[in-house]
């Protein structure tokens, strides 16, 4: 009996320490693979994984600063908010509201958006009058619903009776400048940490080859979005954020978002007739997390935003089926910022 169990056993723990059969393994495709899935070479040619992605570099010291920056109330005048009010990066960057209380406790005329991947986005606000992060993160702290902080002047005093500031922006700017302190730099320190701001999702994974990180009803999803049309401004890395649209191509927007204000977005800048109703196609990454949607957070339901944005700028209405199956695919792109990025357990 024994000399029968013994070899028994021995066959059983090399099986148990041999290598995973193929069946085991996720399917994993090289962007080059003839034999991917139709569906994720059609992806792959229309969007693009945050993993290649380059942001641009910069040092330790100088993202660490803008995060400090991002978290601190005094950057505001009576130190009641800080980006991070607005921007909570612990619910993906905004703080689901339709509209955010500033300093003063009063209201913002539009939405505050996510500043998760917002460096992908070509231009920045809901009317694109900033061209990147570092430029777009002064001009809140100088509008006086936002953070109405008077003047730069006012605030580069206050930080510079900080010791530690001036140690801080001595270090990451000792050898640019003589003038280290200044509001240029503190926007763009800002824009330093914002530019990690860039998790990856499942979808990502997917567009690196993995096919099984996407479901069967998510993958449904992904055809119909591309299908009817959703990436004429919803592709790229950022699924949007790549140019400035009319919202309500077929049918005026607040027919269908109950909006009780009617925003003219760009043209309220230019003045310009053609561009009334212009906003920026927002990204789409985290956008199951990011309600209520539109630049007026008039809707919650992002069903209800997603059969809207069919009807005012597809001309269609969708069947509730195809809605449901490109919600499952939209909360594909959810993704957690790294934890120890967005800590402020040692915040000075």
């Amino acid at each position: 009996m024994n000399r029968i169990i013994l070899p028994l056993l021995i066959l059983g723990a090399l099986f148990s320490c041999a290598e995973p059969s193929s069946l085991d393994k996720p399917l994993i495709y090289d962007q080059e693979d003839p034999n991917r899935p139709e569906l994720m070479k059609k992806a792959q040619d229309v969007f693009q994984s945050v993993t290649p992605r380059e942001y641009t570099p910069n040092p330790y010291e100088k993202v660490q600063l803008g995060k400090m920056l991002y978290f601190d109330n005094r950057l505001s005048k009576d130190g009641n908010i800080s980006c991070n009010s607005c921007h909570n990066l612990e619910t993906f960057g905004v703080d689901n509201l339709p509209t955010s209380p500033g300093d003063t406790h009063e209201l913002g005329g539009r939405n505050s958006p996510t500043t998760l991947y917002a460096y992908m986005h070509r231009q920045q606000f809901w009317d694109g009058r900033a061209k990147d992060v570092e430029e777009q993160a002064g001009m809140p702290i100088l509008n006086p619903v936002e953070h109405n902080i008077p003047s730069e002047e006012f605030l580069v005093a206050r930080l510079k009776s900080i010791p530690e500031y001036v140690e801080k922006f001595a270090k990451v700017y000792g050898e640019q400048t003589h003038e280290t302190l200044t509001f240029d730099h503190i926007g763009d320190a800002i824009g330093a940490f914002e530019r990690r701001l860039n998790p990856r999702s499942r979808f990502d994974e997917y567009l690196d080859g993995n096919d099984e990180m996407l479901t069967a009803l998510e993958k449904e999803g992904l055809t119909i979005f591309m299908d009817e049309g959703c990436t004429t401004c919803h592709s790229g890395v950022a699924l949007g954020g790549s140019m400035i649209q009319k919202f309500g191509v077929y049918q005026d927007y607040w027919e269908l978002t109950g909006s009780e204000t009617i925003d003219n977005g760009l043209y309220d800048i230019t003045k310009n007739e053609s561009d009334r109703y212009l906003f920026k196609s927002p990204s789409l990454r985290n956008i199951e997390k990011t309600y209520p949607y539109f630049h007026d957070g008039s809707v919650d339901s992002l069903s209800t935003a997603v059969q809207i944005m069919a009807q005012t700028q597809l001309g269609k209405e969708l069947e509730e089926e195809k809605v449901e199956k490109i919600v499952a695919f939209l909360k594909s792109l959810t993704a957690t910022p790294d934890a120890e990025l967005i800590a402020v357990k040692n915040r000075e």
